[in-house]
């Protein structure tokens, strides 16, 4: 893992400081407690709350927003932040100049460090209770887990390193598919305004022969193309929009299993794998060429002339037609876990 990586993943987005308390929400995004609690000062228990980085909405828990689940890896990845940090001002303050290789160095003391119990201090979380799919302690085996289907964590760990591996191939994947649909959506919003300027410069031009007794048509007429323009942009704008959304849940999911992967521990794994595996199920439902294509039917708008005018019952001007539905859009939200 790289200096500016580790500096990157250690910082909380929204107070942009080292975490402290570190707590993660079902998609994956971690923040500071205080953060949290400040964020959702106003909500209850059992309250929906929506992720301040993704948008994504989970519920509250019994006990408020400090019975968020603490993010370990990142606790383990703070404390490798700082072991590192302490060895750079040692080596600068006795003048020796060593390049001590931080990225490999970080990866190095994330493998080696224990993993202790939260219930039994001091105790190295070395089982993994099959029936409550939790890393624990010796201790808490023989206190709680005694009569579970347990065994050691190294061997369990293996199958979900594995699992966690195929869920990062495949969200790495659909990352790329999003990223590609992104310039369909601009060259097709530049097209619809392209057209759209040139059906107006018609309507101008064909006013402009029928002078002040048609300018109310005229009008009338400009403002339906404005319309169509607008809620074609608006849609073009809106899609793209949760394109570029669903490409940040694919990106952090992205970074996320990586580092866990490359450097967190059997532990780490096992504690991360299974709900990484279930966001990573749920980022791959998300159909984004069946999902633009439905919410982006293609129209067609052209303009006719007309040359009735003898008729008062009948635009002057000319008339717009449009081809094809705009459908109402519907902003889509992302469900993970």
């Amino acid at each position: 893992m790289a200096a500016k990586e580790l500096d990157d993943m250690t910082e909380c987005s929204i107070c942009t400081e080292v975490f402290t308390d570190p707590r993660v929400l079902p998609c994956i995004h971690t923040f500071c407690l205080k953060c949290l609690l400040n964020y959702g000062k106003d909500r209850q228990p059992a309250d929906r709350m929506p992720c301040p980085m993704c948008r994504e909405e989970f519920t509250i828990p019994d006990d408020g927003l400090s019975g968020m689940k603490k993010n370990f890896f990142m606790e383990k990845l703070l404390r490798a932040r700082k072991l590192l940090a302490g060895q750079e001002a040692q080596l600068i303050s006795s003048d020796t100049v060593v390049d001590i290789g931080r990225g490999s160095k970080s990866a190095e003391i994330l493998k080696v460090s224990v993993n202790t119990c939260e219930q039994h201090k001091g105790k190295e979380v070395e089982v993994f209770c099959q029936d409550c799919k939790v890393a624990v302690c010796v201790m808490c085996v023989i206190t709680s887990h005694k009569t579970h289907d347990w065994v050691n964590i190294e061997k369990v760990s293996e199958d979900l390193r594995k699992q966690a591996l195929s869920d990062n191939h495949k969200t790495s994947e659909a990352w790329k598919k999003t990223g590609e649909l992104l310039p369909r959506l601009e060259k097709e919003k530049n097209d619809v305004i392209e057209h759209l300027a040139g059906i107006e410069d018609e309507i101008n031009t064909a006013a402009d022969k029928l002078i002040a007794a048609i300018q109310r048509d005229k009008v009338k007429l400009l403002s339906e193309v404005d319309s169509i323009k607008l809620k074609r942009v608006k849609q073009l704008e809106t899609v793209k929009q949760e394109l570029e959304q669903h490409m940040t849940a694919l990106e952090s999911f992205k970074r996320y299993s990586e580092t866990l992967l490359s450097s967190g521990t059997a532990c780490d794994v096992t504690r991360s794998a299974n709900s990484l595996h279930d966001t990573a199920d749920e980022l791959m439902k998300f159909d984004v060429i069946g999902h633009v294509d439905s919410s982006l039917p293609a129209v067609k708008v052209t303009f006719t002339s007309s040359t009735l005018l003898d008729r008062d019952d009948r635009n002057l001007v000319g008339t717009v037609t449009e081809e094809g539905l705009l459908k109402q859009f519907t902003y889509y939200r992302l469900t993970v876990m």
